[in-house]
């Protein structure tokens, strides 16, 4: 087979199957129709462009988009609350790099300020790629158990507390399986309580991170209301990046208590920990501000949670069991036959507290009224 006849029964398998992928929170319309014939047609695919570095720093690699990536961060940042003047972050190679430097910022910012590393607190429920990267800092790590919503749980967090060691919380907004998240309120009243030495609270907000500020729920991502020091959201999920990238959102004080590590071939300091990064994912971004804009995000972040409760309410209807948590775009469920799971991708998990072997659906853009009602449809159906 020839290298285009590959690549082609490649695009034609997945098309088969987009519309039924709906076990995983990846938005499978990107909001980025149009780009790639700009990028063709600009010729800009003929060049090789690299962000390197702080982005807003203005000595880079003369090809680069960092003026972009700037823009996108500045744009950003007043959905979250960051004070003006203070934001400061950049595009990431995934969310899980964002978490990356979240929990390394904090670490080295907790290092500095207390002249030891924290211990880092993060709930059952949240996405494994948080501790796997206190696994390779090398950090102390107490995972937390969480409530019957998902949620770490706050006398869980108080019996792991250690008071004489700074404190780096990782709070899920958007737990991988329940779609939980984590009651910052709550966990601050701990805090108050214990009052530890130092503390540092990071927000894994990779996909309700994207739709919360287009809700009522916009509170729950606001720096100022809630009093968190960094954050990161996915590119891919709701926001419609059709590859993987992230957002990292802090404040420039967070920037200024890291380690000094001038690099003379790179021309200035070089606070992250990765080098090279995408300059294209930033443009794509830049797209999706300028070409789709807040509005049409709104809409779309109504209509999933709109499509949220109705396949609540058609698995209910049918008395099949389902659960979705409070600000939630998943639905999880008992787990169906293995043939089910397979035609929509289901991603699956256990939980004894709601009768064992369950899956998930999260309900993206594009998992439209027509695809619950075939789900639900093939539920009904005898083995």
């Amino acid at each position: 087979m020839e290298v285009e006849d590959k690549l082609i029964d490649l695009v034609k398998r997945c098309y088969e199957r987009v519309d039924h992928n709906i076990g995983y929170p990846v938005c499978q319309y990107p909001n980025i129709s149009g780009f790639g014939e700009w990028y063709a047609k600009t010729g800009l695919c003929d060049i090789s462009v690299n962000n390197v570095g702080n982005p807003f720093d203005d000595e880079q690699l003369i090809l680069n988009a960092t003026l972009i990536e700037r823009e996108v961060i500045e744009t950003f940042a007043p959905l979250y609350d960051i004070p003006e003047g203070e934001e400061w972050g950049f595009v990431t190679n995934s969310c899980t790099d964002a978490n990356m430097h979240g929990i390394y910022f904090g670490a080295k910012k907790l290092q500095n300020e207390t002249g030891m590393l924290p211990i880092v607190y993060i709930s059952k429920e949240a996405h494994y790629s948080s501790s796997r990267i206190c696994d390779v800092q090398n950090l102390e790590t107490r995972m937390i158990d969480y409530d019957h919503l998902g949620r770490m749980d706050p006398e869980s967090f108080r019996k792991n507390f250690v008071k004489d060691r700074p404190a780096l919380i990782v709070f899920a907004i958007g737990s991988t399986f329940m779609g939980a998240t984590d009651d910052m309120v709550e966990i601050g009243k701990v805090l108050d309580e214990l009052k530890p030495i130092g503390v540092y609270k990071h927000l894994d907000a990779a996909l309700f991170g994207g739709y919360f500020p287009f809700t009522e729920y916009k509170d729950l991502v606001s720096m100022k209301k809630q009093d968190y020091d960094s954050i990161a959201i996915s590119g891919h999920k709701f926001f419609g990046v059709d590859e993987p990238s992230g957002i990292f959102l802090s404040r420039k004080d967070i920037l200024a208590a890291q380690r000094t590590m001038v690099v003379p071939y790179l021309k200035n300091d070089m606070p992250l920990i990765s080098c090279s990064r995408s300059a294209i994912a930033p443009l794509k971004f830049y797209w999706i501000l300028k070409h789709v804009g807040f509005d049409t995000l709104a809409k779309q972040a109504k209509e999933m949670l709109d499509n949220t409760d109705y396949m609540q309410k058609k698995l209910d209807e049918v008395n099949y069991p389902a659960w979705h948590m409070p600000y939630s775009n998943t639905v999880f469920f008992k787990r169906p036959p293995e043939w089910i799971c397979r035609k929509y991708g289901l991603a699956n998990g256990y939980l004894t507290e709601y009768g064992g072997e369950l899956s998930h659906v999260v309900v993206m853009q594009h998992v439209k009224k027509n695809i619950i009602d075939e789900f639900v449809s093939d539920l009904m159906k005898k083995d």
